[in-house]
């Protein structure tokens, strides 16, 4: 009998080991991208969006302010861009079609290193591409460049003056062209955030195009370009 209960118990004991998740093992993981700044914005322009949609189809003054067709875009957009934050890489990358000298924001140097900001200005080539894993943070406009404002909120696009930086979505390749017609910048993507000088500790100059163009290019670039 005793031997009965004995193997009983291993049994038990057995039975538990491998049926019974351990109370020791680990909490499920946050994931990585859940404190990106970029995926905590994009989350809350969507769920702001949503909720303008909803209050445009309930309320009839609130709907003569916003079309159907330019909300579902944008809505659209801010789904692409979070779904890019949860599966893409954590870094972005620039392109230069600009036809002129690009400055662009990416990791501070080791000469850079005892700055005061939070990453340093580079210079990218026109034709050129950032170098793969290289985060370009954003790029930077200088005074005298306009740009077309495509940040994907639920508020219409507007035209921007430099001098502001535009930061972009980690995961994104961001291409810079000048339209043939007005010379503004143009972006195929839209852009996560506009700051003016003094709105993020990024180094935002008062300086022209003329002053970008003489600089000699330094951003690591693509070794194919």
């Amino acid at each position: 009998m005793k031997i009965f209960k004995f193997v009983l118990l291993l049994l038990v004991i057995t039975a538990n080991l491998v049926f019974v998740p351990p109370s020791w093992a680990d909490a499920p993981k946050t994931p990585r991208y859940a404190s990106n700044p970029d995926y905590i914005e994009v989350s809350e322009a969507l769920t702001e969006a949503l909720n303008t949609l909803k209050a445009a189809k309930d309320s009839p003054d609130t709907a003569q302010n916003y079309s159907p067709q330019e909300l579902h875009k944008k809505i659209s957009q801010l789904e692409f861009q979070k779904y890019t934050l949860e599966t893409g890489k954590p870094w972005g990358q620039c392109r230069n079609e600009t036809g002129k000298t690009l400055a662009v924001y990416g990791p501070k140097g080791k000469k850079a290193a005892d700055s005061s900001y939070e990453n340093a200005l580079y210079f990218l080539a026109d034709g050129q591409t950032t170098e793969h894993k290289w985060d370009c943070d954003g790029i930077f406009l200088p005074s005298d460049i306009k740009a077309t404002d495509l940040r994907a909120t639920d508020q219409p696009s507007e035209e921007l003056t430099g001098g502001l930086a535009v930061k972009i979505v980690d995961g994104t390749q961001v291409v810079a062209r000048a339209n043939p017609d007005t010379g503004a910048v143009e972006f195929n993507v839209p852009t996560a955030q506009v700051f003016q000088p003094g709105d993020a500790n990024w180094f935002v100059p008062d300086v022209t195009q003329a002053y970008i163009d003489s600089q000699l290019p330094n951003a690591p670039t693509e070794e194919n370009d």
